[in-house]
């Protein structure tokens, strides 16, 4: 009989699965096990996880690989197209893919290791010769950072007004004031729009491989908020972790801290919105230090 995994119930508690996804929950052994017979893979370790995807670590004869799966969607063929895309520069190498059943086979990357277990600041330096290493001329098909951009402007206004003006208005014009300038294109090249240190293992190919990315194209400034405020905690200096990235990732200084501000202000509303409580803090540190 074949084993079984357990669900982590770390992984159960996700903030995902408060709204959505007790179904694929449940099934998510089943869905494991037929995966495996259809790859011809056996169990090699524990279960690791992020928020949205549980990854097992498995075998095919001697070929150590990773199962990852994740509810079935947009979202999974859309990084299915993502890996391919970049075909192991800079990320994970992707064998196989089952979009109906949101699985994919990987390369087997360090399960534990990812740039989390590094110093901020040399984390950060990582992050930013990964900005650069992705960033290669990018499909006209997919979407764009300047799309983004003027689509979350043109819902700032209201979302703050329907969350009862939760914090001064002076943010929210700084957030219109970046977005009026991030308008004007900055650059057409591949952006990875969900770039952090935890989505960055050591790898055997390459020291450090990306996870899980979002192909973008525009401006690889885009997410440099993101790498700051997972960390914010342990940044004694915002304004020094920002200067790192933006001197490993060559980036211009101007619509860097446009970015961050941007991207900052929509997502504190993003978590208000579904009620979280340490992020909005977060985004409102990360915020003052540019302002």
């Amino acid at each position: 009989m074949e084993p079984r995994i357990v669900v982590p119930q770390a992984f159960l508690d996700m903030p995902r699965w408060w709204h959505e996804g007790a179904d694929w929950l449940a099934a998510l052994p089943d869905t494991a096990a037929a995966a495996c017979r259809r790859w011809g893979l056996r169990l090699d370790g524990e279960p690791a996880h992020g928020s949205n995807a549980l990854v097992l670590p498995v075998r095919r004869g001697d070929e150590r690989l990773a199962l990852r799966l994740t509810p079935p969607g947009q979202e999974v063929s859309d990084q299915v197209a993502a890996l391919r895309f970049w075909d192991g520069r800079g990320t994970v190498r992707l064998e196989a893919a089952d979009l109906a059943a949101g699985a994919m086979l990987l390369e087997r990357l360090a399960m534990g290791g990812s740039l989390r277990a590094l110093p901020i600041d040399e984390a950060l330096a990582v992050l930013g010769e990964m900005m650069r290493r992705l960033a290669v001329p990018a499909p006209e098909s997919v979407p764009s950072t300047t799309e983004i951009v003027e689509s979350r402007a043109a819902a700032l206004s209201a979302d703050w007004e329907r969350l009862g003006r939760p914090f001064d208005k002076a943010f929210l014009s700084l957030a219109l004031e970046a977005a009026a300038r991030l308008t004007e294109p900055g650059g057409d090249l591949a952006v990875d729009g969900d770039l952090h240190s935890g989505q960055v293992l050591r790898g055997t190919r390459e020291q450090w491989l990306t996870v899980d990315p979002v192909l973008l194209r525009g401006d690889i400034s885009y997410d440099l908020g993101r790498m700051l405020w997972t960390r914010l905690d342990e940044l004694a200096d915002i304004r020094a972790g920002f200067d790192i990235v933006v001197a490993t990732a060559r980036l211009d200084v101007a619509r860097a801290r446009d970015w961050v501000v941007f991207r900052a202000i929509d997502y504190w509303l993003w978590c208000l919105s579904r009620g979280l409580t340490e992020d909005p803090v977060r985004c409102e540190r990360l915020t003052r230090a540019f302002t």
